[in-house]
């Protein structure tokens, strides 16, 4: 009898499926918490400050959008990635919620019309594509969704590279934060894989390729600010 490890029947198929799935998550979580010491900061001082509260208005919808598209109802269950961005969602609503709370009049009413335009379009979404839509087109249109919602994602990344690249520091580029982008990239690039999951491998894809380039940057210009630290003085 033969039996090929990517046969969807065998065990260790199985096995390597939910291992990539389950390490994408965990992975995902360490990016979830990542801004908890910016909101201490906010708490303390009972102010936003300068901080932005846009990058978690995109994370909540972008967790919406690709909680939905791993739901039985629109694709075929990919259980994992519910559970990721179910945890995803509610850790940004959370993280807006503070933001709403301890944001001046103005902004607080800018992002309280933003979090509602976030649930508006969301709920769109999810009535146009169950109404109007069979299930694979349904599958398809949700799935091209997420995966542009994704790469708008990467707009973040692009911008540090930048930054660092300009600045020729990595100051603010934090390796534990980019080995966890490439961790989190790199396994769900690998649960899509294994699913044959165009809209999981394939955005995902991009983002491990991100996370290669943030790393190697990150390798290049830490060692050339250790070797210019240990540059004698001149007088």
């Amino acid at each position: 009898m033969s039996s090929s490890w990517g046969d969807a029947s065998t065990p260790l198929y199985e096995i390597c499926c939910y291992a990539a799935g389950i390490a994408g998550n965990l992975f995902a979580f360490v990016l979830f918490i990542s801004p908890i010491p910016t909101f201490k900061r906010i708490i303390r001082n009972e102010s936003t400050e300068q901080f932005s509260g846009l990058p978690y208005v995109y994370s909540l919808l972008n967790c919406l959008i690709c909680m939905w598209y791993g739901l039985p109802f629109v694709s075929y269950g990919v259980v994992l990635v519910v559970t990721v961005n179910s945890i995803g969602a509610a850790f940004q609503l959370a993280y807006l919620t503070l933001f709403i709370a301890y944001a001046h009049k103005r902004r607080k009413l800018k992002m309280v019309g933003l979090l509602i335009g976030v649930f508006a379009l969301f709920a769109l979404i999810v009535y146009v594509s169950s109404v109007f839509f069979d299930h694979p087109t349904r599958m398809n249109l949700v799935g091209y969704l997420s995966v542009a919602s994704l790469i708008s994602m990467f707009a973040s990344p692009l911008l540090v590279i930048n930054l660092v690249i300009k600045t020729k520091s990595v100051e603010f580029m934090p390796f534990y934060l980019s080995l966890a982008t490439f961790l989190m990239s790199i396994s769900f690039f690998a649960y899509g894989l294994l699913l044959h999951d165009f809209f999981i491998y394939i955005p995902n894809g991009i983002g491990t390729v991100l996370g290669v380039v943030q790393l190697m940057l990150y390798a290049y210009y830490n060692q050339r600010s250790g070797d210019d630290y240990r540059l004698p003085l001149l007088a």
